[in-house]
């Protein structure tokens, strides 16, 4: 028992860098988790992926700019996030192509193009570092940046949480309500870019999306409501995080990989064992209707 709390806890008590990674981890979790809840809802599940990587070419020129300058990066990310989501907007209502498409290619426009300007200036390990995040290395101005996004991100949800979720039952009815529709949908954007910069400290641009939609998709398979998915979503990011950091200081793995690999493993029991839409519960129900079948037909 002794061998087992110190490996559990002792590395979090001997250790400040795994303290401020957990953390930065836990705040990111918390927000992430239910704006993933809603992209799953509103089928825009790759959606987050195209939207982390739309930020790459913000931060890349602020790292030409000014360095590895946290508010730099920050507010580039910040506004190629958002002038992403606007142009792929625009082209998905002024041209025949779809949504989903137009955010996938700008998206991979982005990511060429942000490699490419990190590329410019920095060494590999500055690449690295933009594309898988640096949790382990968490700064007092880092540190402070996700949990202020956080803290900003899940009362913001709680205020427009139910015209949200009407908007993912019914599009068209927010539509024609005055416009209310476009707006929710741009604060919606906005918290998920937010979210998205802030958390690219902490697992990089190519990892936070995992964060967001992993603990997501592995909710939708214990809870029915939206509320109670978002309250599991967060809880179950919390848990990787937790447990990918122990993975990572006791076996010297990637701290960002382990995390998401950890979220991985929970999303692939919650498609085996999750009450609604497992494959258990799947199973057991076809069993059930063939002795119904079975039992009807013999008398």
């Amino acid at each position: 028992m002794s061998w087992a709390m110190d490996w559990l806890w002792a590395p979090f008590i001997d250790y400040g860098f795994m303290r401020r990674g957990l953390a930065g981890s836990l705040a990111l979790a918390f927000a992430a988790g239910p704006l993933g809840v809603f992209l799953v809802l509103r089928r825009m599940s790759l959606m987050g992926d195209a939207m982390a990587h739309a930020i790459l070419p913000g931060v890349a020129v602020g790292f030409l700019t000014a360095g590895l300058s946290l508010s730099a990066m920050t507010i580039g990310g910040m506004v190629t996030g958002i002038v992403v989501a606007m142009l792929a907007g625009l082209v998905a209502r002024v041209t025949p192509l779809r949504e989903d498409a137009s955010f996938a290619s700008f998206y991979l426009i982005s990511l060429g193009l942000g490699v490419l300007l990190v590329s410019l200036r920095g060494s590999n390990m500055d690449l690295i570092h933009v594309l898988f995040g640096t949790v382990l290395g968490l700064d007092d101005s880092a540190l402070l940046l996700v949990t202020a996004s956080a803290s900003v991100t899940l009362p913001a949800l709680a205020l427009i949480y139910r015209p949200l979720v009407l908007e993912c039952l019914d599009p068209g009815f927010l539509r024609v309500e005055r416009g209310r529709g476009s707006v929710i949908h741009m604060v919606f954007l906005l918290l998920l870019v937010m979210t998205l910069v802030s958390g690219f400290q902490v697992l990089g641009t190519l990892m936070v999306v995992g964060i967001m939609m992993l603990p997501a998709t592995a909710a939708r398979f214990w809870m029915r409501t939206a509320g109670r998915q978002m309250m599991l979503a967060a809880a179950i990011g919390s848990v990787s995080s937790y447990a990918g950091l122990l993975i990572s200081f006791h076996t010297n793995a990637p701290a960002s990989s382990a995390i998401i690999l950890s979220a991985g493993c929970i999303y692939i029991l919650s498609i085996v064992l999750g009450p609604y839409g497992g494959l258990l519960q799947a199973a057991r129900q076809a069993y059930a209707r063939r002795r119904r079948l079975s039992r009807s037909l013999s008398s």
